[in-house]
């Protein structure tokens, strides 16, 4: 009984071995918290662009891919250095979306390519140089930081909650012939976030042991549930899918547009510096402490890198998933044997395409309202900060 107390303490650590069980539970959590998230952009680019389906499948995978390998990169440090060693999830980032829409719609993905690039050696530089850069960032201005990501990222939730984007919008109903309930706003959309809120909520607060560590995951798989028996959830899109592809090397080509890479090069010094904060919520929000400046620059260093080696496999911008963030500091589990089964899993949806098709039916409303709970543990955390200047 004692080893099982033991056991579970660990997931409590970064270090350790905790029960299968709870490491697969607390894994699907993170997963499913961002997985739309990090397959929705890719979706709008390959619109943007008037990608082919093969070609659309080659963005989706190689996005999915890379950010497996960021976050295991991160967890995992390379001579322990390269990489931050903190619990951390990379997924690819909302923030760049409409830089690249204006990039690839005048010089193609090649340019996002190029542009990506260069916005990787900006990053790397900025985690290169970090310690004197930190000095720039109190935790009062860090706590700022943090507690804007939590505020920024609420449009999104609200989004979410009331429909989101691609499947869910009323020309494709009309297509499809899928339930009016599908079209983004209508009040069944509303209800199912407010349930699955709710429940989340209710285990957060009242719950106990796995019913409050993953919270988030039952009230998604309780809103998946009201969603599936109200005739919201498509799976005309699981047949379709391969069961198994690669990445290619350049799938789309290299350019440098100067325009390009001075835009996506300020976006990418930017969220090295929302990645402080992100690393600093982390630690904060699960480890009660302060990421030290070697995590920092480690993290930052490996995320600038690994962007370069995400641009040459054709994948897109990958960078800290807040929403994620907020999950660590919901439950406190920082075991970084969750975080590597979720960045296996991620590889999987990667790789086998059939695996992330099934994963994408989860009605946006459904994660709307799981992930409007997370963000405001974000905002908390920031408040946090502050108030310990």
């Amino acid at each position: 009984m004692q080893k099982t107390v033991r056991s579970q303490q660990a997931l409590f650590q970064f270090r350790g071995i905790p029960p299968i069980g709870m490491t697969v539970s607390m894994a699907l959590q993170h997963l499913v918290a961002m997985i739309v998230g990090c397959v929705t952009p890719a979706i709008i680019i390959a619109h943007t662009v008037g990608l082919p389906q093969s070609q659309r499948v080659l963005l989706i995978q190689a996005s999915l891919v890379m950010s497996a390998v960021t976050t295991l990169l991160e967890l995992f440090p390379i001579g322990g250095r390269f990489g931050a060693g903190l619990p951390v999830i990379f997924g690819v980032s909302f923030a760049y979306l409409p830089s690249m829409q204006a990039i690839a719609s005048g010089g193609g993905l090649s340019a996002v390519a190029g542009a990506m690039i260069v916005g990787g050696v900006v990053a790397t530089l900025v985690g290169i140089f970090i310690k004197p850069i930190r000095r720039l960032f109190p935790p009062v201005i860090t706590g700022t930081v943090v507690f804007t990501i939590g505020l920024s990222l609420y449009p999104t939730a609200i989004h979410y909650m009331a429909g989101g984007t691609g499947n869910t919008y009323e020309s494709v109903v009309v297509q499809r012939g899928l339930p009016e309930a599908l079209v983004y706003g209508s009040w069944q959309n509303w209800a199912i976030a407010a349930f699955t809120l709710a429940v989340v909520l209710v285990l957060t607060n009242r719950g106990r042991g796995i019913f409050k560590l993953a919270s988030i995951l039952l009230g998604i798989l309780a809103g998946y549930a009201v969603a599936f028996g109200a005739g919201m959830v498509d799976l005309s899109g699981i047949a379709g899918a391969g069961w198994f592809s690669l990445p290619e090397f350049l799938p789309f080509g290299v350019t440098f547009e100067p325009s390009a890479c001075v835009a996506l090069g300020l976006l990418f010094a930017i969220n090295a510096i929302q990645a402080i904060g992100d690393l600093t919520a982390t630690t904060v929000g699960g480890m009660d402490r302060e990421p030290t400046t070697q995590e920092l620059r480690g993290g930052i260093a490996a995320y600038g890198v690994s962007n370069i080696l995400t641009a040459l496999l054709g994948g897109l911008p990958t960078a800290t998933y807040s929403q994620n963030v907020g999950i660590v500091a919901t439950n406190k589990v920082v075991n970084r044997n969750v975080f590597a089964l979720t960045g296996a899993f991620l590889l999987l949806s990667g790789i086998i395409p059939k695996f992330s098709a099934v994963l994408t039916t989860i009605p946006q409303c459904v994660l709307g309202g799981a992930t409007a709970a997370v963000f405001s543990t974000i905002a908390m955390t920031g408040m946090k900060l502050i108030a310990a200047e």
